[in-house]
């Protein structure tokens, strides 16, 4: 349906901006000179559900604005996207989201010198790129992972039906109409707002790790930790999530 070089380039392009988007928010709630300093949680999901939207509306012509390693490996399971476009897929959201994440460094690249120029007072600043668990238990963060992912790709395959797609059928990208491209954004809104509380909801492996390598490599004064000891489980568990996603869409249909 996509061509491979329309694939890598919708995806890179469309994962750097929800990457934009979603971690230029947190960095804007989270540093203190920034206007929406402590603006709050809500802030934080709308943020990243407009970065969804912004990002799939502008992939969705190229490559059908997946965005997310967990999106690609559901619709492959649910046999929407093709198995051998999956890595082409892969590689170019982790490009993406690395250059996404740049971006927003950039953006606030002032907010962020300022903000940590004392090592007394300075903040980990991991938070504005990758997510971490309020309570840290492998187990249940895996699990939170898991589930929240699910409740992203199952949903989203079912939004089709409602534009009357059949699977194999999804000439216009997965989300069938502009209206579904919305609908989902919305949903990563309230998983967000019900689901995220946890572990911050990566629900998408580029989202979590691109940006942490980034981080890794950025000079962000007194940055703190970039905790590689956690990064396994925004990968695992959405990827897992994203498959269990798709197994309940094919035995629905």
């Amino acid at each position: 349906m996509y061509s491979n070089g329309d694939i890598f380039v919708g995806e890179i392009i469309g994962t750097a901006i929800l990457i934009l988007f979603g971690a230029g928010v947190c960095a804007a709630v989270n540093l203190n000179k920034s206007k929406a300093n402590d603006a709050g949680w809500v802030v934080v999901a709308f943020g990243w559900g407009f970065g969804v939207m912004a990002g799939a509306y502008t992939a969705n012509p190229l490559s059908g604005g997946h965005l997310n390693p967990a999106v690609t490996l559901g619709l492959a399971v649910a046999d929407v996207t093709e198995w051998a476009d999956v890595p082409i897929y892969f590689s170019a959201q982790m490009i993406g989201a690395i250059i996404g994440a740049l971006l927003a460094w950039a953006l606030y690249y002032a907010q962020f010198q300022v903000a940590n120029k004392d090592a007394e007072t300075a903040v980990p600043t991991l938070g504005v790129f990758a997510t971490a668990p309020e309570v840290r238990h492998p187990a249940a963060n895996l699990v939170t992972e898991i589930i929240a992912t699910a409740a992203l790709v199952g949903p989203l395959l079912f939004f089709s039906k409602n534009t009357g797609i059949a699977v194999g059928e999804f000439e216009n990208g997965i989300y069938g109409s502009g209206i579904n491209v919305l609908l989902v954004a919305l949903l990563v809104v309230g998983i967000g707002l019900s689901l995220g509380g946890p572990t911050g909801y990566a629900i998408n492996p580029a989202r979590d790790l691109g940006p942490r390598i980034v981080h890794t490599a950025l000079p962000i004064p007194n940055k703190g930790t970039n905790d590689w000891g956690y990064a396994w489980i925004p990968v695992a568990g959405p990827l897992i999530g994203g498959v269990l996603g798709a197994l309940v869409f094919n035995a629905a249909f």
